[in-house]
C-alpha cells in the first residue's frame, strides 16, 4: 500500500488560498504547503517561509567571476604576458570591462541555475505530482502527513531519541486525516481528498 502523502484542499481562487494558507499556519500542523500554476502576492508571507538564499548565491557568485576576470586579465596582460600596445598602460581596465561583465554574469547564472535545483530537490524522481491541473489552472493546499517511524525504528530509539522524538511531536498539532479534510473543507476548500506518494517510476 502507498504512504500516505497528506490531505489536499483545491480553491477557487488566489485571496482564498492566501487566507486559508493563514489558517493553515495558525493552526501549526507540522507541514503544508501551497501549489499554484503562476505567483501568487503574499502566499509566501502567509505560510511563514523564510527568505531564500537564492540572492546571495547568486551575489556570492557574481563578485566571485567579477574577481576571477580581474585576476584573469591582470597576470595575462601585466605578469605572463606583458605588450605594449600604442603606448597604453599594461593595466588598461576600460578595455577589460567586456570581460568583468561576461564572467560575472556566466558565474552568478550558472549558479543560480545550480542552487535553484537543490533548493528545489530537483530533480525529483521520488515523488510524482498529486494533480497535474496545479501545473495548469488549480490551486490547492496540502497538509503532509509527518513522517513517523515503524514500530521497529521506535523500538531500536534510546530513551533520549524516544523523548526527542515525543516532544517534537508535541509541539504540532496532531495529523488526522478526517480532521483534517473537515479543516480544509471550512476554510473554503471545494474538492478535498487523501492522496498518498506515488514516485514516478512506480507503477
Amino acid at each position: 500500500m502507498a504512504k500516505l502523502a497528506g490531505v489536499v484542499g483545491f480553491f477557487d481562487s488566489p485571496k482564498a488560498l492566501v487566507e486559508a494558507a493563514k489558517k493553515v499556519r495558525e493552526a501549526n500542523y507540522q507541514s503544508f504547503d501551497c501549489f499554484t500554476p503562476y505567483p501568487v502576492h503574499g502566499l509566501e508571507h502567509a505560510q511563514g517561509l523564510k527568505r531564500s538564499p537564492l540572492p546571495f548565491v547568486t551575489m556570492g557568485a557574481g563578485l566571485t567571476g567579477f574577481m576571477c576576470a580581474v585576476a584573469l586579465q591582470g597576470w595575462t596582460s601585466v605578469i605572463d604576458w606583458p605588450i605594449n600596445v600604442a603606448g597604453k598602460p599594461l593595466w588598461s581596465w576600460p578595455a577589460f570591462v567586456p570581460i568583468f561583465f561576461e564572467l560575472t554574469v556566466l558565474f552568478a547564472g550558472l549558479a543560480t541555475v545550480g542552487a535553484m535545483f537543490i533548493l528545489n530537490g530537483f530533480p525529483n524522481t521520488s515523488k510524482m505530482a498529486f494533480d497535474p491541473g496545479i501545473t495548469v489552472d488549480r490551486l490547492a493546499i496540502m497538509v503532509e502527513a509527518p513522517n513517523e517511524p515503524t514500530a521497529e525504528e521506535l523500538e531500536d530509539m534510546d530513551d533520549d531519541e524516544r523523548a526527542a522524538y515525543v516532544a517534537k511531536q508535541n509541539k504540532f498539532k496532531k495529523f488526522s486525516p478526517p480532521e483534517v479534510e473537515a479543516f480544509l473543507k471550512s476554510l473554503g476548500a471545494h474538492d478535498v481528498k487523501v492522496v498518498h506518494a506515488k514516485g514516478w517510476f512506480e507503477s
